[in-house]
């Protein structure tokens, strides 16, 4: 999946309010640069991909032999056999230690990574891993003491990085993500094991992939994180 901008630039005689309107979208096949221009309205339409890419090498910074990927998969094996450091160049990615998504999540935004430290890995064993396109948008999450959406409920659009401190409970049973990607963590200050949550109802915490109910901390899945 490749995102692209189409910047819309106006006569000001016809758009007295608006110089320029950007907007976004995804598609799956790659186009780099086109430029369209009409006399007749005086708009001039510029697509430009930016191209999330992830790169997999065997050694720790960056060494050995590497596996770029720029799109879902299920299993790596075929690709390499450990992973000791990653590098993201454009995206936010999930890696897993297991196949077809499962086992212990790590988040991975633009940036590098020289050992499986820096992701906060527990070994140097990545199966699979998903790609989920850059959110701009308002970030909202409601999260419960009890299974099913029951129980406490608090609302939050912000980081948290106690969860007792905010929640007064330290366990959380289920959750409802309407805004935004989240990550939970193990423990608070984002440490630990972590969870991603995508916009739905969680209404137990097996359906995070998480057979504990702890959640130490949790944030806003963003750019930079």
């Amino acid at each position: 999946r490749q995102k692209f901008f189409l910047y819309i630039l106006g006569n000001p005689n016809l758009f007295p309010n608006l110089n320029l309107i950007i907007l976004s979208c995804y598609v799956n096949s790659p186009n780099l640069l086109r430029k369209v221009t009409s006399d007749k309205s005086c708009i001039h339409l510029v697509k430009k991909t930016v191209i999330s890419k992830i790169i997999f090498y065997e050694g720790h910074n960056f060494q050995g032999r590497h596996y770029e990927c720029n799109s879902d998969c299920a299993d790596t094996f075929r690709h390499f056999n450990c992973c000791n450091s990653i590098r993201v160049t454009g995206g936010h990615w999930v890696a897993y230690e297991k196949p077809n998504f499962n086992g212990y999540q790590y988040i991975l935004n633009k940036g590098e990574y020289p050992d499986y430290h820096h992701w906060m890995g527990f070994n140097n064993c990545i199966r699979s891993c998903q790609m989920f396109p850059p959110y701009r948008g308002a970030y909202r999450m409601r999260i419960y003491n009890r299974p099913e959406m029951s129980g406490h409920m608090m609302e939050f659009m912000d980081d948290c990085p106690n969860v007792f401190e905010r929640f007064r409970y330290r366990d959380i049973f289920s959750s409802n993500v309407m805004e935004g990607y989240w990550v939970f963590y193990e423990h608070p200050n984002y440490r630990g094991r972590q969870y991603f949550l995508r916009p739905g109802e969680y209404r137990a915490c097996s359906d995070w992939a998480c057979h504990n109910p702890m959640v130490g901390s949790f944030r806003r899945m963003r750019s930079g994180l």
